[in-house]
């Protein structure tokens, strides 16, 4: 992947005024030049959420997080900066093109993505035609029967692939797509997977279609389901693996769920996609479907991203059963809390809501037991833990499990309990699980940890606020030896950043473009420096606090100088020497300190 070049994050910075953008998530009222809202970021009563149309720049002044455009798509959606890049672009209707070393090969990569992206977004509305039409009744008929409404059927684009060996390929030739293009979509197959220009027909046919989405909204993928229950044929057929979908990394129904994900903190995970459509639609919004019957390490980081607790709500079956183990095992990599919603026998989320209402699946919901406990009754339901060899090879086989656990804490309980429940002495049980180092949290190195943020002095945040605000004060600023000074400076270095980077005061687009090079914490500062009422800008006012600075500096260097010149057993030479450093920089004080207090007569 390639870097976006800074010309191309300003022109979408420009295009995307941050007051349009965070007010299509929710409602802001003006207050004076700003605008106020309650913060989505944390509970309050009342606003401390302010945006400044001036500035391009939002901060919260009561949980602290703050600065451009980008950093609230990125709080806001739990995305990282070339997703939020991407997202504020398509909204502008901007192309992203990366700086790469290597062109050809990715920029028809990125041709083909847009293609097949293309085609996928037509035929979703090509399969939700088919369901309105006269070859969809079967189909109308079995999603009544789930209490599915053409409203629902609507909002989630459900369509229907006719009963044809060649519909939807005629189709997308006709629309202009080309043969390989389709194929490459997944949407067709090859009849003989060797002859690449041999016959190739739809791949789905007669069958239900649920359009994958990814976390934007984008149609990527389709699972197809069949309208009767075939014992020799499979019920769900998704789309192969292709330039656009990796079912591994796919979720269904983030890009509808992932706000209600965040407010709750907690995820209801469903199997199918019509479990996950009935509960969303009764009005229980955090809920998801990993692609396929268990979890996969990648989908589980993503929904580390959005909640840190998640409730499994699986089949009663053995297969159910067997799906909420291998999901715990990617689950648990992530120091995610895993409990078991346990659904009744024969029933499913979808029948359980149809059947008994929204209010007894929260209560089932509510009542889910932690997985190890669930875990550890499965596991010792049918042992004999009389029998000696058969309880350690139990006890081998749970520390096996216990052991990847890599929080300490969560690690230590729940060996406690398995000790406790197969009667193994915790010592003993303990040995067989070995060493493991501490958590690091998301596979983050020691090294990697940044360390705690330090605001620097008042003067230095008087100095880049004034560069960033005004062009007077910057020009005067830049045309100072500021490198020299700030490196006698302590904690100067986000001065020396605002004076060494390509901002214009009057162009808040290029601040947002800096902003994306801070961290979190520098870029929340900066954006509450820029809400906040603050003294006059003004060269003047900047020459005040710059000859403060360099005062200081000096006083440094001569205090270092003088300490020199204590030094037993100097050479005459470098008496010399320090004598003229020491005189010189006395004579620049003086000089500096004169000119200060001519300022101030003049004033």
């Amino acid at each position: 992947m390639g870097s976006i070049p800074n010309e191309t994050i300003e022109q979408i910075a420009a295009a995307n005024d941050v007051v349009e953008v965070i007010g299509s998530y929710f409602p802001l009222k003006r207050a004076g030049a700003n605008y106020k809202a309650l913060c989505p970021f944390h509970q309050e009563k009342t606003p401390s959420f302010t945006v400044s149309p001036a500035r391009q720049t939002f901060h919260c002044f009561g949980c602290g997080v703050g600065g451009s455009v980008f950093r609230f798509v990125m709080e806001y959606e739990h995305v990282d900066f070339p997703a939020a890049v991407r997202r504020l672009a398509a909204r502008a209707g901007i192309p992203v093109v990366e700086d790469r070393s290597w062109s050809g090969g990715d920029d028809r990569q990125q041709e083909l993505r847009s293609v097949l992206l293309q085609l996928h977004s037509e035929a979703a509305e090509w399969f939700h035609s088919n369901l309105r039409a006269r070859s969809g009744e079967a189909a109308r008929e079995y999603l009544k029967r789930r209490a599915i409404d053409k409203r629902i059927a609507h909002e989630w684009q459900l369509g229907f692939a006719p009963e044809s060996w060649d519909a939807f390929l005629n189709w997308a030739l006709e629309r202009g797509y080309r043969r390989a293009e389709i194929v490459q979509s997944g949407l067709v197959k090859l009849r003989d997977e060797n002859r690449p220009d041999g016959e190739v027909y739809d791949r789905f046919r007669g069958r239900i279609m649920f359009p994958i989405c990814n976390d934007i909204g984008e149609v990527i993928a389709f699972s197809g389901r069949v309208l009767e229950n075939d014992e020799g044929g499979a019920k769900y057929l998704n789309s192969p693996e292709t330039p656009l979908f990796r079912k591994g990394n796919v979720l269904f129904g983030l890009h509808k769920t992932k706000r209600a994900l965040i407010e709750a903190n907690s995820a209801i995970v469903c199997e199918g996609q019509l479990d996950l459509i009935t509960v969303f639609e009764s009005g229980i919004g955090n809920v998801v479907a990993p692609q396929g019957t268990a979890f996969t390490e990648a989908q589980a980081r993503v929904l580390k991203r959005y909640v840190s607790e998640v409730v499994l709500c699986f089949d009663a079956d053995a297969a159910g059963q067997k799906a909420a183990e291998r999901s715990f095992e990617a689950l648990l990599q992530q120091d995610l809390i895993v409990r078991v919603a346990e659904i009744p026998g024969g029933e499913d989320p979808d029948s359980l809501i149809r059947s008994r209402g929204r209010a007894d699946f929260e209560k089932l919901i509510a009542n889910a037991r932690e997985f190890f406990d669930v875990w550890l009754d499965h596991a010792t339901a049918t042992a004999d833990l009389n029998s000696l060899g058969t309880k350690m090879q139990l006890a081998r086989r749970l520390a096996e499990t216990v052991g990847r656990i890599s929080n300490p804490l969560m690690r230590g309980e729940v060996a406690a309990r398995v000790s406790a429940r197969i009667a193994v002495p915790m010592a003993e049980f303990e040995r067989l699980l070995g060493r493991r180092p501490e958590s690091r949290g998301n596979g983050e190195r020691a090294e990697e940890r940044s360390a705690p943020f330090k605001r620097p002095p008042h003067e230095i945040e008087m100095l880049c606020l004034l560069a960033l605000r005004d062009a007077d004060a910057r020009r005067f600023l830049v045309q100072q030896n500021w490198r020299d000074v700030l490196a006698q400076t302590p904690d100067a270095q986000l001065l020396e950043r605002v004076l060494g980077s390509d901002i214009e005061p009057d162009e808040p687009s290029t601040l947002n473009a800096f902003m994306t090079q801070l961290s979190p914490d520098e870029e929340a500062l900066i954006s509450e420096w820029l809400v906040s009422k603050m003294p006059p800008n003004g060269a003047d006012v900047a020459r005040g606090w710059w000859s403060g600075l360099q005062q200081a500096a000096l006083r440094r260097q001569l205090q270092i100088a003088e300490g020199r010149m204590k030094i037993p057993r100097l050479s005459t030479g470098e008496e010399v020497v320090l004598q003229k450093q020491i005189v010189d920089l006395r004579k620049q004080l003086d000089e500096l300190s004169a000119l200060s207090s001519a300022r101030v007569l003049d004033t």
